[in-house]
């Protein structure tokens, strides 16, 4: 093992295909070699895991932590998370001795126990994330105790895999989410009828369906204009989705903290309906999705099924909207940008404690 690289050690409460997974895939995937050797922790196995050491990453799974991590010694611990108190993962960090600890904190949650001292940068998902965090817990949230960094997504390769010459006029609207009632939104069914009705040759295509929407499209008579999708295990399966819509129907009354398939669909050159949330939940999909720019806003029903007949009736409308948030997707949501980002972090940190490797 080279000592003359920095190594990093991230880590997370699974390696399932669920979105925290695949943002620390793209992350240790894209840190510069020539400079860090990242290895990945996880106390269950998944499918990730494999997909995560086809790339040569050393993959630990399971067995006693502070085992690994004094047969790694890492210079730096990332840990991804909720936010919330999970000492199992902090006790043996502390026990190690590791000189450097980041975490992305995906909720932005709150860990007051005295274990999370052991954290010198928290990084969450999104400005809406770090700005609510502060608001909430009265903690000034500034660096270099706290930043916020976008998930990283692989803009590169939707960009080659995308349909160049999509028919934005195609009536056809996609929905991407795990199959899990908290990833819905009544919206998102309510708009149905209405769109059916509307709108010759609807078709409504659905990755996560759950028994709700089962249910609605039963009961409403929507067979032949919903179809139901099995789940997708890898970009080249969202893009071959993606390929076959005109746009990204995104509901889900517990918001995002930031939103992996939205940021997916712009790099893909679709526009996106959204809809805000209530309260404090999450609010990040309006920090992706600018209104009139990179897709629409809609608060109701009616606002929501108007903003999918506009785009599906001004198709160059919707092309140049597209085109908008494929651009943004690129500056802001790039792997290797994200990942070149979280490299200048990990090395201010290393040198605020006087440590040169």
């Amino acid at each position: 093992m080279s000592q003359s690289l920095i190594r990093v050690l991230h880590m997370a409460n699974s390696l399932s295909l669920g979105g925290t997974e695949k943002v620390m895939q793209l992350l240790v995937a894209n840190l510069d070699r020539s400079r860090f050797l990242p290895a990945v922790y996880s106390p269950v196995d998944g499918e990730r895991a494999t997909q995560i050491r086809a790339l040569g990453i050393d993959t630990y799974v399971g067995g006693d932590l502070l085992r690994t991590l004094d047969a790694f010694k890492p210079h730096i611990v990332h840990i991804h998370r909720a936010g919330w108190p999970e000492p199992g993962l902090l006790k043996p960090v502390r026990l190690a001795g590791v000189p450097v600890v980041f975490e992305t904190n995906v909720f932005g949650r709150h860990d007051p126990s005295p274990i999370a001292e052991i954290i010198d940068t928290t990084l969450f998902v999104s400005k809406f994330c770090q700005d609510r965090f502060a608001r909430m817990h009265g903690i000034e949230a500034v660096p270099p105790r706290y930043g916020y960094l976008y998930n990283p997504v692989d803009t590169d390769f939707f960009r080659e895999h995308a349909e160049r010459d999509r028919d934005f006029s195609s009536p056809c609207v996609g929905r991407i989410s795990r199959a899990d009632p908290g990833k819905w939104s009544r919206l998102a069914l309510d708009i149905l009828p209405a769109l059916v009705r509307d709108v010759p040759g609807f078709r409504y295509h659905v990755i996560g369906g759950i028994p709700e929407a089962f249910d609605f499209v039963r009961t409403h008579g929507l067979e032949e204009a919903v179809v139901f999708h099995e789940p997708v295990r890898s970009d080249a399966q969202v893009a071959e989705f993606l390929d076959n819509v005109s746009l990204l129907a995104h509901a889900n009354d517990t918001g995002e903290s930031f939103g992996l398939v939205i940021a997916e669909a712009m790099a893909c050159g679709l526009p996106v309906v959204t809809h805000p949330c209530e309260g404090l939940r999450d609010n990040a999909q309006l920090e992706l999705v600018d209104h009139g720019e990179t897709g629409l806003v809609a608060a109701t029903t009616d606002e929501y099924v108007n903003a999918v007949k506009f785009l599906l009736a001004h198709p160059e409308e919707a092309r140049r909207m597209g085109e908008a948030g494929r651009k943004k997707a690129a500056r802001l949501y790039r792997a290797q940008v994200i990942a070149r980002q979280l490299e200048t972090l990990y090395l201010e940190q290393l040198a605020r404690k006087g440590i040169s490797i």
